[in-house]
């Protein structure tokens, strides 16, 4: 037997086997990544459906911001007349 049909043997019995082994995992890891692509994508795509009444929660929170800062601006002046 020649040393050629050796490594073929060894290439047939070892080497194949492993690398479709190996082709498995990969292909199982890549199916995993792909249904957790997909359910980002699905959370996405409900959040977006969310954001359509943004610019008014923000013009609510502008409003509250803009009466907290009179609230402290008026604290502040009578705390500064009493130590002052």
């Amino acid at each position: 037997m020649s040393i050629w049909a050796i490594f073929n043997i060894v290439l047939v019995v070892v080497i194949i086997p492993v690398l479709v082994w190996l082709l498995n995992v990969v292909l199982s890891a890549l199916e995993r990544i792909r249904g957790a692509a997909d359910d980002a994508l699905g959370g996405g795509v409900a959040l977006i459906g969310e954001l359509g009444t943004t610019p008014s929660l923000l013009e609510t929170t502008d409003e509250t911001i803009k009466e907290v800062a009179n609230g402290a601006v008026r604290y502040a002046g009578s705390v500064a007349k009493l130590l002052g």
